[in-house]
């Protein structure tokens, strides 16, 4: 269960940055990609890790 509730915690923090880069940094432009568009995809590894963490939790 520790290794399930790691996994849970990292892709609840990993949503949360990519939250906030998403929401906060529309304005700022980098050459080779945007921060907003780096945001969605924190937030879409992170729910992947919730997801590998949930089920590591229901295997058990």
């Amino acid at each position: 269960m520790r290794r399930a509730a790691e996994h849970c915690a990292t892709g609840a923090g990993t949503v949360l940055g990519g939250l906030a880069l998403w929401r906060f940094t529309r304005g700022v432009e980098l050459p080779v990609i945007s921060l907003p568009k780096a945001g969605v995809l924190l937030m879409i590894l992170g729910g992947a890790e919730i997801l590998l963490g949930l089920c590591r939790a229901v295997r058990r």
